[in-house]
């Protein structure tokens, strides 16, 4: 690739990433969202994020099977995790400690 095709490429997600946002943002500033569809996309955040959690520890990703106590380690820092979310409800300090959690039981193990 030259020079050329890496701007292209770069102006191309640009575009990508700025459609998403857009489209919503200009058809829907005029209109009345309903009270019902905002509780709703509360939960909608907190439900991918423990998707993704739930996949990393108990999904291999080799063969796609369930493992309950696949990586030990890691659902010792996600009970970590979720007993300093529920007392600080702070995210940046239970990422902080989460990754602090599994380096170090990963060390010691």
């Amino acid at each position: 690739m030259d020079s050329w095709d890496h701007l292209l490429l770069i102006f191309l997600a640009a575009i990508a990433a700025f459609i998403p946002r857009y489209f919503p943002m200009r058809f829907f500033t005029k209109r009345e969202i309903p009270e019902w569809f905002n509780e709703w996309m509360k939960y909608v955040p907190v439900s991918l994020f423990t998707a993704l959690v739930i996949k990393g520890i108990f999904i291999d990703t080799a063969s796609y099977s369930f493992h309950l106590f696949g990586h030990v380690n890691q659902i010792i820092a996600a009970v970590i995790v979720i007993i300093i979310t529920y007392m600080t409800r702070s995210m940046a300090l239970s990422v902080i400690a989460g990754l602090v959690a599994v380096a170090l039981i990963t060390f010691l193990m």
